[in-house]
C-alpha cells in the first residue's frame, strides 16, 4: 500500500469523530434508575466518600480509569506539532487501553509546554483517577515531569514513550541473547539516541545485569567531560556508561559491540558498522516510521538479529505490547507507584511468554494480539507491586491474571 493510499484509508477511519466514546455501565430505563444514577440517590457515596476518601476506588470509575496526557510536543516521528495535533494518537492509546486492558483511558491535551504549568495541571486533576500515562513530552522536559509527578502524587506515573519501550526492549534482547548464547553481564551495547526511550533504555539494562553500555548522541559519543550539546540527564547517563570514557562517532562505538538499538533517525547505522560488531550482532533498529537500517540491508551485512518498531517487519518493539498489562496490575491493585522491579517484571514476563521451542531470530517478541500476554504482564506488576508494599489491596495469586482475561476476553467479542 502507497503512502496516498494509506492517507486516504486513515483519514477516513478518523473521521466519524475520532475513534473512541463514553459509554454507561448501567441502566437508566426506569425513573427509579435515574434517582440511582443521579439525584438523590447519588448522594449517599457522597457522603461516605466525604467521610472516607479511600472509598472512592469503590464508588466511582477511579479504580479503572487512567489520564493519558500529553503536551503534543514529541509525537510520534512527527516531532512538536502542538496539542491539537496529537489528539489522534492520544485516543488511539486510548483505544488501545480499552481493548487489550480493558481500562478507562480519557485522552487530556494540554495547551502549554511549560513544565511547571504541565506538572501544576496534572496534580490539579489526578484525583479522578487511578493512575497517569505521560504521552509525547519532549526530552529532556518529560524526565522532570514524571520525576515531580511521581514524586508528589500518590498514583503511579509511567512515561510510556520511555519505559513502555524500554520494557519491551529489554524483553526482546532477553530473547535475542537466549538464542545467541550470550550472557547479559558480558555483552556490549550501543544506543543510539539521548531521548527520553533511550535513556529510559540505559537504565532498566543497567538494572537488568548489563555492565557495558555505550551512548551516542548526534554529536557522537557520551562520555564523561563532554561539553558540546550535553545537559543534566546526559551528563548523569555518562556517569553510569561508557565505563571505558571512548571517545568518537557510531562507528567507533560499534567496533567490537554485541548489540546496536537504535532510537534515533533513519539510515543512521550503516551496513560497514554492523561488520565490525562481534560475532552474531543483534540489531534492534526502532526508529519511526523509517528504521535506522533496514531489515534486508542488515541481514546482509551479517546482522543474526533485526527488530524495528514497525509491524510490516517481523520482532517489531512496539510499546502496546507492555503498557495495557502494565496498568491493569497497577489499577488492580491500587498501587501508588510503579517502579524498576515491576518495569523488569514486565520485560521478563514478556519475554518468556515465548517458550524456547517456539524461540526463533523473527520470533523474539509476541504478539500483541496474545491476549494472554497482557493479562500475564498484570499478574507479575501487581505481585511486585504487593511485595514492594506500594499496593493498597492485595489480591490472591493468580486473581490478576483470571480478571484481565476474562475482560480481554470479551473484548475480543466486542471489537475484534
Amino acid at each position: 500500500m502507497d503512502k496516498s493510499q494509506l492517507e486516504k484509508l486513515s483519514l477516513n477511519y478518523h473521521r466519524n469523530s475520532g475513534k473512541i466514546e463514553v459509554i454507561p455501565k448501567v441502566s437508566v430505563k426506569k425513573r427509579e434508575e435515574l434517582s440511582l444514577a443521579y439525584t438523590p440517590g447519588v448522594a449517599f457515596p457522597c457522603i461516605h466518600i466525604s467521610k472516607n476518601e479511600d472509598l472512592v476506588y469503590d464508588y466511582t470509575f477511579k479504580s479503572n480509569s487512567i489520564f493519558i496526557v500529553s503536551d503534543g510536543s514529541a509525537v510520534l516521528g512527527l516531532g512538536n506539532i502542538g496539542h491539537k495535533a496529537s489528539l489522534p494518537v492520544m485516543e488511539g492509546k486510548a483505544l488501545l487501553f480499552k481493548i487489550f486492558g480493558g481500562i478507562d483511558a480519557y485522552p487530556i491535551i494540554l495547551n502549554t509546554q511549560d513544565t511547571r504549568e504541565i506538572i501544576n495541571t496534572v496534580k490539579t486533576i489526578a484525583d479522578g483517577v487511578g493512575g497517569i500515562n505521560l504521552e509525547d513530552i519532549s526530552a529532556p522536559r518529560c524526565f522532570e515531569v514524571e520525576d515531580r509527578l511521581s514524586e508528589e502524587l500518590d498514583i503511579p506515573v509511567f512515561h510510556d514513550d520511555q519505559h513502555g519501550t524500554a520494557v519491551v526492549t529489554l524483553a526482546g534482547l532477553i530473547n535475542a541473547l537466549k538464542l545467541t548464547a550470550k550472557e547479559m553481564s558480558k555483552i556490549k551495547i550501543v544506543i543510539n539516541g539521548s531521548g527520553a526511550a533511550g535513556v529510559a533504555i540505559a537504565n532498566l539494562l543497567l538494572y537488568a545485569g548489563v555492565e557495558n553500555i555505550i551512548m551516542c548522541d548526534r554529536k557522537g559519543i557520551i562520555y564523561e567531560g563532554r561539553e558540546d550539546d550535553m545537559n543534566e540527564i546526559k551528563n548523569k547517563m555518562a556517569t553510569k556508561t561508557n565505563r571505558d570514557k571512548i571517545k568518537g562517532d557510531l562507528k567507533d562505538a560499534l567496533i567490537g559491540a554485541d548489540v546496536f538499538i537504535g532510537v534515533s533517525v533513519k539510515d543512521a547505522l550503516k551496513p560497514e558498522m554492523i561488520k565490525k560488531m562481534n560475532d552474531k550482532p543483534i540489531i534492534f533498529a526502532m526508529a519511526n516510521p523509517d528504521p535506522e537500517i533496514l531489515p534486508e540491508e542488515a541481514y546482509k551485512a551479517k546482522a543474526y538479529i533485526v527488530a524495528t518498531g514497525r509491524s510490516d517487519f517481523p520482532n517489531q518493539i512496539n510499546n502496546c505490547i507492555a503498557f495495557p498489562g502494565i496498568f491493569r496490575g497497577l489499577l488492580d491493585t491500587r498501587a501508588k507507584k510503579v517502579t524498576m522491579e515491576m518495569k523488569f517484571a514486565a520485560s521478563k514476563a514478556i519475554a518468556n511468554f515465548i517458550s524456547d521451542h517456539s524461540l526463533k531470530q523473527d520470533r523474539i517478541i509476541p504478539s500483541v494480539f496474545e491476549l494472554k500476554l497482557h493479562a500475564t504482564i498484570a499478574e507479575e506488576v501487581a505481585t511486585v507491586a504487593m511485595k514492594e508494599n506500594l499496593a493498597r489491596i492485595n489480591v490472591k495469586s493468580g486473581e490478576v491474571f483470571e480478571k484481565a482475561l476474562r475482560i480481554l476476553k470479551l473484548n475480543r467479542k466486542r471489537f475484534f
